[in-house]
Parts: C-alpha cells; sequence; structure tokens
C-alpha cells in the first residue's frame, strides 16, 4: 500500500506540473521583463542581409498567388522568392516578377526539408539568410524588417508570431486560441527567460549556414521537421530568438476532417520526437544552460489535451482514492484556465476567440479522435488542405 501511494503521488506530480508550469513561467517572465526596457528590441537594422524566402506548396497551388503577392510588398528590397510547387500541376502558374524563382521538383518530395533543400540547391546566388513560409501564409510588409533586428544582435534563428489569417468558424478560433497561448508561453515567455522559442513550422528565419548544418545530412519524411531543426540547434545550445513583430498570417483549419488530419500528423510527431527534450534536459543540467533545462522541460510536455484529460481522470480518480488531492488538480486546473486566459489578454485577441472558447470540449473531441489515427497519420494525410470558403 505505501508502495502504491509513492507511485500514484509520483505519477501525479508528473501530470499536474503542467498545469502550474506556465503560471511559474510567467511569474518570472515579469519580474525579468520590469528589469528590461519597452524599447530594447525596436531600433531597426540598417544592415539589409540577403534572404531567401522559400516557399512550400504540395499538391496544392490555390494559394500561392496570394503568399507570393503579400511578399513582394515587404518593404525590404533585398531577398528572392523560392516556390517549390512538389507534385503540382504548374502549368497555368505564372508570377510577374523576376524575385520569383518557380521549382517544380522532378521527382515527388513529399517532405518539407526535401523541398527545402531542393530550393537551396537551386539558389541563384548564396544567401545569408532564409525564412521558411507556408503556401497558405500572407506575410506582414515589414516582416523581413523585424527578423533583421535579432539577426543583428548575433542570433542565427529565430521565431516570428503565426497570427490568424481567418476565424471563420469556431474551430478557427480555437486554433487561434491555441496558437495564441504557445506563442505566448513557448515563444515569448521562454526567450525572454533565457531559453529558445519553440519553432512553429513556418514565419521562421535561419543562418542558411545554420540551417544546412542541422539539417543537411538528414532525411526527414512525414511532420516534424521543426521539431528536429528545434532539437538540433539548441541541442548546441545555439538560441533561437522570438520576434514579437515579425508576422505571418497563417490559415486556421475551420472543417473537423482537417483538424482530425493535422492534429494526427501532430501528435504523432509529439509520439517520434518528444524524447529529444531528455537529452536536451539533460545537456542543461550538466552545463548549467538555463537555455537548454527549459528547453528540454518544454519538449517533454504533451499535447494540451493530454494532460488536461489526464488532470480531470486523476481528479476523478481520487474522488474514491485521496479525496484531498482532488482539491489539489481542482487548484492546479484553475491555474491552467488563468494562465490560459493570460496568454489571450497579452495579445489582442479578436472577441471572436473569447466566444468561441465555450466549444473547448467539442475541440478536445476532436483532439481524441486525432489521436485514435495518430499512428498512421501520415498515411492518411501529408498536408493540410484548405479550402477558400470553410464553415463549421
Amino acid at each position: 500500500m505505501n508502495f502504491f501511494y509513492i507511485f500514484w503521488i509520483i505519477l501525479q506530480i508528473l501530470i499536474g506540473y503542467h498545469l502550474i508550469f506556465p503560471i511559474i513561467l510567467y511569474l518570472f517572465f515579469k519580474v525579468k521583463k520590469s528589469t528590461e526596457s519597452e524599447d530594447e528590441n525596436i531600433v531597426k537594422s540598417d544592415n539589409e542581409r540577403d534572404y531567401a524566402i522559400i516557399v512550400t506548396a504540395y499538391e496544392q497551388t490555390t494559394l500561392l498567388y496570394t503568399v507570393v503577392e503579400s511578399i513582394l510588398k515587404l518593404n525590404y528590397p533585398n531577398y528572392l522568392i523560392y516556390v517549390v510547387a512538389d507534385n503540382c500541376d504548374i502549368s497555368n502558374l505564372y508570377f510577374n516578377s523576376d524575385k520569383v524563382i518557380l521549382l517544380r521538383p522532378e521527382t515527388v518530395l513529399s517532405s518539407n526539408t526535401r523541398s527545402h533543400f531542393y530550393a537551396i540547391s537551386n539558389f541563384v546566388k548564396p544567401h545569408e539568410v532564409l525564412t521558411i513560409i507556408d503556401s497558405d501564409n500572407i506575410v506582414d510588409s515589414e516582416y523581413l524588417n523585424e527578423l533583421n533586428i535579432f539577426f543583428d544582435k548575433g542570433y542565427e534563428a529565430v521565431q516570428g508570431v503565426r497570427a490568424a489569417k481567418n476565424l471563420n468558424s469556431t474551430l478557427a478560433c480555437l486554433d487561434a486560441a491555441r496558437d495564441i497561448y504557445y506563442h505566448f508561453y513557448d515563444g515569448e515567455v521562454l526567450f525572454t527567460l533565457g531559453s529558445s522559442a519553440t519553432l512553429a513550422g513556418s514565419g521562421m528565419a535561419f543562418k542558411t549556414s545554420l540551417y544546412r548544418e542541422c539539417l543537411e545530412k538528414l532525411d526527414i519524411t512525414g511532420a516534424g521537421f521543426d521539431k528536429v531543426l528545434q532539437a538540433q540547434i539548441v541541442g548546441k545550445n545555439k538560441r533561437i530568438a522570438f520576434s514579437t513583430r515579425a508576422i505571418v498570417y497563417d490559415e486556421k483549419t475551420s472543417k473537423s476532417d482537417q483538424l482530425i488530419n493535422q492534429r494526427s500528423r501532430w501528435i504523432n510527431t509529439w509520439f517520434r520526437y518528444f524524447g529529444f527534450g531528455f537529452n536536451i534536459l539533460w545537456k542543461g543540467i550538466k552545463s548549467l544552460s538555463i537555455n537548454q533545462f527549459l528547453f528540454g522541460l518544454v519538449l517533454l510536455r504533451p499535447p494540451l489535451f493530454m494532460f488536461i484529460f489526464g488532470a480531470l481522470l486523476f481528479a476523478f480518480i481520487n474522488l474514491f482514492v485521496f479525496p484531498l488531492m482532488s482539491l489539489f488538480w481542482a487548484i492546479s486546473l484553475l491555474l491552467f484556465v488563468l494562465g490560459f486566459y493570460i496568454a489571450l489578454k497579452h495579445y489582442p485577441t479578436d472577441r471572436k476567440i473569447y466566444s468561441s472558447l465555450i466549444n473547448i470540449p467539442k475541440f478536445m473531441y476532436f483532439q481524441l479522435v486525432s489521436l485514435i489515427h495518430s499512428r498512421n497519420a501520415n498515411k492518411r494525410s501529408i498536408a493540410t488542405k484548405h479550402s477558400i470558403v470553410d464553415k463549421e
């Protein structure tokens, strides 16, 4: 009985600390921010680095004109756009700009990194920095100027904000709320505390030499190249900067089948790569690196819905086993809700997003369905398909 009690307590701590970890980070974040100047990162750069903007598309070209048009409106002169149209029909695809280089691989690549390196192998000149943009993104006109601020400071990797392009359904609003939460805690808070921002798949930039050093010898298939890349970068104890003003607008999932396919891939990716967290955490402990230590803890965190369901399950069981522990779970869940609310309040958040929160149980149900399908996620689909008008 004594052994069971100890095991039960340890198991709950391993799950429960994920609920209160964001609030703990936030308290340290507030202390750190109070000692910094608000204008610390606002000075614009005079160094016009040479950028390669890589836009990847798989099977769909419908949204390419929109993203390229937004990039061509950048308030920045020194860049070229490489559009990699993998397994796409480009017979009617034309861009009236000498800044756009359209590439169609001879064979189907079915991989983000293969597409990136296909673009790199076709660079018309050696670009100092590359930035990765999805085909469903829209790029803010100051995007490259904001990235340059951090490259001027010596960072070799920068993650920007992926703001919501569409709030046309309840699911899109909930998807946007989730992104705001992660941008705040896994981006701004972590970076402010001396660690690294997690990578989000697009809206991110790297010194070309670093990107090649980290991934050129790896062949990554399926979702999750960003998980491998961030582990490689932080494993070298380099920091990934986070820019709150380098903004790309991202298409949020609006339909349940989109959400299930996308989340199935993401859950599959977490199971494949969460083990990187142990290695990075151990490196952080050995080298006393706050960058690696905090980042390792974050990589070990399950997707939100998993530890929230776990918390609810433990709270229910404890009503019959250790009733006092149910109070612990109630307090922890309230602290998590508070932390989520703080993240939404920190950024300008549309009222539609707040109104959608009542549908979180529905959103979590779809996540459970995604968990069931996650084992074969990469066989079900390898890219999220967006339609022009999606309502649900």
